[in-house]
């Protein structure tokens, strides 16, 4: 079933609910006000008559024979008076008696003073009433004939009425649901046509305020997101194809070049070497790319444990120095009194962060002429502040502002090998972290990498 039936149901069946109520309310008082009137006129009568009776304006038989004349075309009431102690003194029809008065009734009307019943169809009233000093007890009963046929003709008015309203509900309530959803109908045709090749496209937002203009906005956010997403995604496997087509295309090269024609054993050997350099390049191109992939998880899906930097760094510079011996790597503890280690301990993934480190230390051994970096831990406020230097051939201007773009290689590419992959690696981990990273260079007097991590 479709949310516009759905709706159009639902709120047909609340008004219709409450309509029904309504109409019911009405019957149930007109009811009510029909009664009580009846009952009024039902004393209004009795007084009459017990008045002329007791006054012998007229006689007792003359109003027997008019109560039973018209009690064949109306619905005459009837009426009797009683003594105190239950004697009868004059009753309209004492064959019919429609009350059937008796002591027990006779002493609550005297308690009472004044009493409303129902006998059957026939309503009846019981009264005190005095004349001249003296105490009599009146009833009366009637039928309410003319109110109850107007409240018949109530009833099938309002039963009339609450299906010509259903049906006028129903097809409101259609109209208004189907003019509710159009623009939600209006939304889903332009997503409908937004695709992979289109994925620049938006939905229109008419109003910002209301709950369709939210919604459109998250869902324009959503595509912002999945297009910078695919954008990447196209830029990295083009980026990865050109990066993978050197390493392969030499490695293709060399040992096409072995199968041309027999060589000697010293020129089979330099071949291999050749190809096993090559083998190297793509190994370690494949894991800066699969730790690229593990820096773009969410940080709910990495572990994370306290970590002391300092302990990090030691460990890391002892990777690198296994397998780089010739590189000299420097650390520094600016406050070695620290008052708490929670100063130089933060909240994070070690692998992850012995890749960023690992890398900004490489690259700084990499560009200097002596092979050293140069690193100073310290803190200050939240953050823990670790400065990577080198006094090496340093970056331009142009070279910092891309210096953390994936595959960039810079000016200096033929200084050292590389990919282009660490220090956007580096950036990525570091951002994962809740920290930040910033390069301060200068041509020929070296570079520092500053970061920031929030210590616990």
């Amino acid at each position: 079933m479709k949310i516009k039936t759905a709706l159009t149901l639902k709120n047909t069946g609340v008004i219709a609910v409450v309509f029904l109520l309504c109409m019911t309310l009405i019957y149930l008082v007109s009811e009510h006000i029909r009664s009580n009137t009846f009952f009024h006129n039902l004393k209004s009568e009795a007084v009459t008559k017990v008045h002329l009776f007791l006054q012998n304006q007229v006689d007792a038989d003359i109003m027997q024979s008019i109560y039973l004349n018209n009690k064949e075309f109306i619905n005459e009431v009837e009426v009797a008076v009683y003594t105190t102690d239950f004697h009868m003194l004059y009753h309209d029809a004492i064959d019919n008696d429609i009350v059937k008065e008796n002591p027990e009734m006779i002493a609550q009307i005297l308690q009472q003073k004044e009493i409303e019943f129902y006998i059957g169809k026939y309503q009846a009233v019981g009264m005190v009433y005095p004349f001249n000093g003296q105490t009599y007890i009146v009833t009366a009963a009637a039928y309410d004939g003319y109110g109850h046929t107007n409240l018949l003709e109530l009833q099938k008015t309002l039963v009339i009425l609450f299906f010509i309203g259903l049906l006028l509900l129903f097809i409101t309530c259609y109209f208004l649901v189907r003019a509710s959803l159009k623009p939600i109908r209006e939304i889903v045709k332009e997503a409908e046509t937004i695709t992979a090749s289109r994925i620049d496209q938006r939905l229109p937002v008419r109003n910002e305020k209301d709950e369709l203009g939210e919604l459109s906005q998250a869902f324009n956010e959503l595509l912002e997101r999945l297009e910078i997403s695919f954008n990447s995604q196209k830029m990295f496997v083009s980026n990865v194809s050109h990066e993978m087509r050197t390493p392969l295309a030499a490695l293709i090269a060399e040992l096409d070049l072995c199968l041309q024609k027999d060589r000697t054993e010293t020129q089979y050997r330099q071949a291999i070497q050749n190809v096993l350099q090559d083998a190297r390049r793509m190994t370690k191109l494949i894991d800066g790319l699969l730790n690229l992939a593990k820096a773009d998880y969410q940080k709910e899906q990495i572990k994370m444990h306290e970590i002391r930097l300092d302990e990090l760094l030691l460990d890391t510079r002892e990777i690198i120095l296994r397998a780089h011996p010739e590189y000299h790597i420097e650390l520094i503890f600016e406050q070695e009194d620290a008052e708490d280690d929670r100063m130089i301990t933060v909240m994070g993934n070690d692998y992850l962060l012995t890749i960023a480190f690992a890398n900004l230390i490489e690259n700084n051994c990499k560009y200097s002429d002596d092979k050293s970096s140069f690193i100073q831990i310290s803190y200050w406020d939240k953050w823990t502040i670790i400065r990577l230097s080198d006094d090496g051939i340093g970056m331009s201007d142009a070279e910092k502002e891309k210096i953390f773009t994936l595959f960039y290689r810079g000016e200096q590419e033929q200084h050292a090998e590389g990919h282009g992959i660490g220090m956007a690696l580096a950036q990525k981990i570091i951002a994962l972290h809740q920290g930040s990273i910033a390069v301060h260079s200068k041509q020929g007097e070296g570079t520092t990498f500053i970061i920031e991590l929030p210590h616990i």
